[in-house]
């Protein structure tokens, strides 16, 4: 399955970065007295928009840039907390720490930004600092270059460089850990058999010999109760895939330990097909024949000319 991408982010899973825990102090030296306002608690001063939801206008940084993630909470919402597995939508603005003029922000598109806290979609940086923040809270945070985009950059964002972001978060939804409904018989000896626990983990799947199917196969495994799936949804599941060739698995949200969103228009024919219709709430068996997936093209851990097979769980959709 292709990665996608949402905003400038989200193109965070293609780097390799070590965390640097959940330290949110401050090198900086610069304070609230320096550079004539334009700093405060460390990070660059909001100048205009400072309420929540209003957009914000950030000074320049001056001084050391922080050498780790700072947090700054500049008003305090009242419900609940934000933890990984979350779905959370977003209004942010971020620029660079030694620039007046911000990369990117979604105020002006007028459509929040909708992710799964801890499924890697976006930088470390953002995990790490909304992680724990409570829902209609407007916070800053100042990201090193480490826990953003390196050394390599990213479009507008040079290397190396630190950025900081002002978020407010606008909402949290939990998201429950396994599809959940009725199971339905798999009677098929000619396709894959999966797993109908319901405690989280990935299920299990055995893949029989013979040749595989020629054309799509989308099967409920567990049929859930939740509305039908759009093809223009954003979908929020737990998966796994493997090779029908030799049953080996080349990608797994369960490994990762959270599930991930993307956009059903925006990935391969056989995922957007294969779920358009399905019920939230449900596990999908897909088997996607290479036409229906990449094809004649390799993919990384995925030989060209392969047929995929998939478990999906549906677990929530906006």
């Amino acid at each position: 399955m292709r990665r996608l991408a949402g905003l400038v982010l989200v193109p965070v899973l293609l780097l390799s970065v070590a965390a640097c825990g959940d330290d949110k102090a401050s090198d900086s030296t610069s304070d609230s007295s320096s550079a004539a306002g334009q700093m405060k608690d460390g990070l660059p001063a909001v100048t205009a928009g400072e309420k929540f939801g209003e957009k914000p206008t950030l000074a320049k940084g001056t001084g050391t840039p922080v050498k780790q993630l700072k947090v700054n909470v500049l008003s305090k919402g009242t419900d609940q907390k934000v933890v990984k597995g979350d779905q959370i939508e977003v209004n942010y603005l971020g620029q660079a720490w030694d620039s007046d003029k911000p990369f990117d922000n979604s105020f002006d598109r007028g459509e929040p930004f909708k992710l799964t806290l801890g499924a890697g979609e976006v930088i470390p940086g953002w995990e790490q600092g909304l992680e724990g923040q409570q829902v209609g809270s407007r916070v800053e945070i100042g990201i090193p270059p480490e826990l953003g985009y390196g050394a390599q950059g990213q479009g507008d964002i040079k290397p190396n460089a630190t950025l900081v972001f002002v978020v407010d978060i606008l909402k949290a939804t939990t998201v429950p850990k396994s599809a959940e409904g009725t199971d339905v018989p798999q009677t098929d000896a000619s396709l894959p058999k999966v797993g109908t626990n319901t405690d989280g983990k990935a299920p299990s799947l055995s893949k029989p010999e013979g040749d595989a199917p020629t054309k799509l196969i989308s099967n409920y495994v567990i049929e859930g109760k939740g509305e039908p799936v759009k093809s223009t949804d954003t979908l929020t599941v737990n998966y796994q895939g493997v090779l029908w060739k030799d049953g080996k698995k080349f990608d797994s949200s369960y490994d990762r330990g959270a599930p991930a969103s993307f956009s059903l228009a925006g990935v391969i024919p056989g995922w957007t097909k294969g779920l358009e219709g399905k019920k939230v709430g449900s596990r999908v068996l897909l088997v996607v024949p290479p036409d229906q997936g990449y094809g004649d093209q390799a993919q990384g851990p995925i030989p060209a000319k392969s047929t995929l097979v998939f478990t999906v769980d549906i677990l929530a959709k906006g």
